[in-house]
């Protein structure tokens, strides 16, 4: 029999807040967190809004000597993970080392620090290369340093799979204790690929949002005006936890994770399939692994990234799988107040649907003033709704048409 798994502890940095609670009171009152560039000069630029963290210091959560060694989104899943570690309650000690592990992915990485030295190596030459380059910017690091602050001797992987990254390493982490192979996971992504060239590179794509003049309505899924995505940064961490251990330490439990599912359309490099069936093969996998019938789902955190193709394609899985409940659910896509974090989407968006389980609300989807006829379920359009949610799920669908789902459920012992 499988183990149960709960949530025992969350953290965020968000383009809203540097704390999940703070992060989520603005959700409910559908405050967005996009405005006009600062990393760099944006003036003549044809993209110029983005979803920046604001206000962040390295030095709150390490000090210099540490921030020196890291990208910025290594900064962010650190100061993501010691929120959620802190709530959880639960020290490693070199008794318990080898049963924690730590999942933490990126869909890019430091790219900043990577346009950083390569503008050096240019100018200053090979001497001029920080030591702490490489350390600095792989992947795998943000599970790395997450491990060694706290010591976590258990299993330690990073998911890099675009836009599903977080969600993959939060459903991989629930398998982990599932199986027996750890107690305790840390998990979920980190991103800081608001630069120059990632900007440049999706701007390329006519991936983004151009309506730089309104940067707060920029992000508008399911509105028959939007124009695509608009890029968010920071991170999302979970520490989840095999029931019965949670339980023996009087744990506080915020949610129960039921299911995971994972798909690939094999279509396209960067488009869904247009017959929906990568999201919805996911999300019946998803729903299969919970136990769940369809009609059992109240409520889905989408992927809902404001692109004309992508949310349409989105709403017709829904209706594909759901059938009748599709017009029964209720669907919000919070990037229209954050943007879109790419690798740590998945994490960012797991803890809002945690806490709309937690308080009986389900989040807007603001700026949605026009629905595309071809976009007809319940988005919770502009305003938060007061509902009961048992059952939800989160999407996170990606580039190379890698996809994952995670159910999660309202614990009941």
């Amino acid at each position: 029999m499988k183990r149960r798994v709960v949530v025992t502890g969350v953290g965020l940095v968000s383009p809203l807040a540097l704390t999940a609670e703070a992060t989520w009171k603005k959700v409910l009152q559908g405050e967005s967190g996009i405005g006009p560039i600062t990393h760099f000069e944006v003036a003549d630029k044809p993209v110029r809004i983005a979803g920046e963290v604001k206000g962040f210091d390295p030095l709150a959560y390490m000090d210099k000597k540490e921030a020196r060694k890291m990208d910025l989104f290594i900064q962010f899943a650190m100061a993501a993970a010691q929120e959620a570690v802190a709530m959880c309650g639960y020290e490693v000690t070199p008794q318990n080392a080898e049963r924690v592990g730590v999942a933490v992915g990126s869909g890019i990485g430091g790219l900043s620090t990577i346009e950083d030295q390569h503008r050096t190596l240019l100018e200053r030459g090979w001497g001029r290369i920080s030591p702490f380059f490489i350390p600095g910017i792989i992947i795998n690091m943000a599970s790395g340093q997450i491990s060694i602050r706290y010591g976590a001797k258990g299993p330690n992987i990073s998911t890099v799979t675009a836009c599903s990254t977080a969600s993959h390493a939060i459903g991989e982490s629930m398998r982990y204790i599932q199986r027996g192979e750890a107690d305790v996971m840390i998990c979920g992504g980190a991103e800081a690929a608001v630069t120059e060239l990632s900007v440049a590179g999706f701007a390329a794509m006519r991936a983004l949002s151009t309506r730089n003049d309104e940067p707060t309505k920029a992000s508008r899924p399911f509105d028959v005006g939007r124009d695509g995505f608009v890029m968010g940064e920071g991170a999302g961490i979970l520490v989840l936890e095999g029931l019965e251990h949670a339980k023996a330490r009087g744990a506080k439990i915020l949610c129960e994770v039921i299911g995971y599912g994972l798909s690939g359309d094999a279509y396209h490099i960067s488009a869904p399939s247009e017959d929906g069936d990568g999201p919805m093969r996911v999300m019946t996998n998803a729903i299969r692994d919970a136990g769940l019938a369809p009609g059992d789902v109240d409520y889905i955190n989408a992927h809902g990234t404001s692109t004309p193709l992508g949310d349409k394609v989105e709403t017709l899985a829904v209706k594909r799988l759901f059938g009748e409940h599709a017009r029964r659910l209720a669907i919000s896509s919070t990037k229209s107040m954050t943007g879109h974090l790419l690798g740590a989407a998945g994490g960012l968006e797991a803890v809002l649907t945690i806490y709309a389980m937690r308080d009986s609300m389900a989040p807007p989807t603001i700026n949605l003033e026009v629905p595309d006829p071809e976009c007809d379920l319940d988005y919770v359009p502009n305003q938060a709704r007061p509902m009961p949610i048992r059952h939800a799920l989160s999407n996170s669908f990606g580039f190379g048409g890698t996809n994952a789902c995670i159910a999660l459920a309202r614990y009941a012992d």
